[in-house]
C-alpha cells in the first residue's frame, strides 16, 4: 500500500502546512536526539544519566531540552520521586510507545541497509570526489 499526502486530506492537521502544530512535533520526534531518546526509552524507564549514557554523544543540555519537548508533546512521562537525592525517571507514554515503535522500524531498516549505503557512498565519492 502506498501512502500519499492526499490520503491525509481528511485529517485535521497537515504537517506539510507551514503553520500546522504537527510540524513541531515531527521535528521533535525525527530530530537526532528525539529519535534516539524515544528509541532508548522503548526498552523501559531510565533515569537521566542512564539515558544520557544510552544515547551516546548527547550533551546534558541537549538531552534536557529534548526530554522537555517530548514531555510537552505527550510522548514522554517524567516522574520525580521525593528522595534525597531526588530521583527522576523517564518513560514513554502510550503515544510515545506507538511513535517509538515506528521509529525503531526505520532505525532497523537503516541499520540493516548500511552495507548498501556504504557501498553507495564509496561509489559516489569515487565518481564525484570525496567530500
Amino acid at each position: 500500500m502506498t501512502v500519499t499526502t492526499q490520503d491525509h486530506d481528511d485529517l485535521a492537521y497537515n504537517v506539510f502546512a507551514k503553520a500546522c502544530p504537527s510540524r513541531a512535533t515531527l521535528e521533535h520526534v525525527t530530530g537526532r536526539w528525539g529519535g534516539l531518546t524515544l528509541g532508548a526509552l522503548y526498552e523501559g524507564p531510565l533515569r537521566f544519566n542512564e539515558l544520557r549514557r544510552r544515547v551516546d554523544g548527547v550533551s546534558e543540555k541537549m538531552l534536557s531540552q529534548t526530554l522537555h519537548a517530548l514531555e510537552r508533546d505527550g510522548l514522554v512521562h517524567r516522574e520525580a520521586q521525593p528522595t534525597n537525592p531526588p530521583r527522576v525517571d523517564y518513560e514513554l507514554t502510550p503515544l510515545g510507545r506507538q511513535v517509538a515503535e515506528r521509529l525503531l522500524a526505520l532505525i532497523h531498516c537503516v541499520e540493516g541497509s548500511m552495507d548498501d549505503v556504504l557501498a553507495s557512498r564509496a561509489r559516489y565519492d569515487e565518481t564525484r570526489g570525496a567530500l
